[in-house]
């Protein structure tokens, strides 16, 4: 009875308990976004509005579900056996959060490399992992059963590597062109190093969940460790958008803290995407050309 419980019931409640830290932090975030209003296109207004409603159903059959395996079926290892309706939903609500997430992340690719070919790339990408994701879910739910689980391995294996692979993508890309946008200029250059450790950190920490999410369901197909990662994953990824709308504050308040409130770019071969408090800025620096442009005066939004 007590090898039950620590391999499967620990691993779930702890996932769940996880994703219900992140799930405040998220709060958080989305408290910070409605408070500084934002002067954002109404699409990527409903896309927080959207993940944020998906975290909060999630949040919540998450601690329905720890109630559910710990109180009302204490001591019921034949519970474990079975599927709970809180599985499909997990997976259903993680495919969700990461596959919007990812078209957000995508438009900014797009924006700063105007490159389609790659966009379509990624989004098709995307969409599979968006697709498997909620087919593995349902598919789940229609099993019924944990010990065949082995049937959904395809689908979850495609789901979550391709949900690795846009991410780890996304980053290479953001990072890879932002490093080319480099100007020279202390402060320009900061304001590009920030945004390249911001794109690192949150990338490849959704990289990181979606990788071993991957690795326990396949690999310890006898516990339920990949609840761990898949309860928050979803978290995650809706973190990671709200860093990258807030983090516009940051910006802001750097140009605030300039004596002259105005900065140079320089030279550069690249456009780059800066975004600042209430606008979205983007500055086009061809080459052999200088603009002194403060961020309240440069406003050129993703509405364009």
């Amino acid at each position: 009875m007590d090898e039950v419980p620590s391999t499967s019931v620990g691993p779930l409640l702890l996932g769940i308990l996880l994703n219900t830290y992140l799930y405040g932090l998220v709060t958080n975030q989305y408290v910070n976004y409605v408070k500084h209003k934002f002067n954002d296109p109404a699409w990527i207004k409903a896309i927080v509005i959207v993940l944020f409603a998906v975290d909060t159903a999630h949040t919540i059959v998450g601690v329905y579900a720890a109630w559910d395996m710990c109180v009302a079926n204490f001591n019921n290892p034949d519970y474990l056996s079975r599927v709970n309706w809180s599985i499909p939903f997990t997976a259903v609500a993680a495919g969700t959060s990461g596959a919007v997430t990812q078209i957000f992340l995508i438009h900014r690719v797009f924006k700063l490399t105007n490159n389609k070919c790659v966009v379509v790339v990624l989004v098709t990408l995307s969409a599979g992992s968006l697709v498997s994701g909620w087919m593995a879910g349902i598919r789940a739910g229609i099993i019924g059963e944990v010990r065949k689980f082995n049937l959904i391995n395809p689908l979850v294996t495609c789901w979550l590597t391709l949900l690795a692979a846009v991410d780890l993508l996304i980053t290479a890309i953001l990072s890879f062109v932002l490093s080319r946008s480099k100007t020279g200029f202390r402060r320009t250059d900061t304001i590009i190093n920030r945004l390249i450790r911001g794109a690192i950190q949150t990338g490849l920490f959704a990289f990181v969940f979606a990788l071993s999410d991957l690795i326990s369901f396949r690999f310890a197909p006898n516990t339920t460790f990949y609840g761990l990662f898949a309860f928050p994953i979803g978290r995650i990824y809706t973190n990671t958008l709200l860093d990258t709308l807030n983090a516009r504050m940051v910006f802001y308040r750097m140009d605030q803290q300039s004596s002259s409130g105005r900065w140079q770019t320089g030279v550069a071969t690249n456009a780059f995407h800066i975004q600042t408090c209430m606008h979205q800025t983007f500055v086009n620096v061809p080459p052999d050309t200088l603009v002194a442009e403060s961020a309240e005066e440069v406003v050129e939004g993703d509405e364009k």
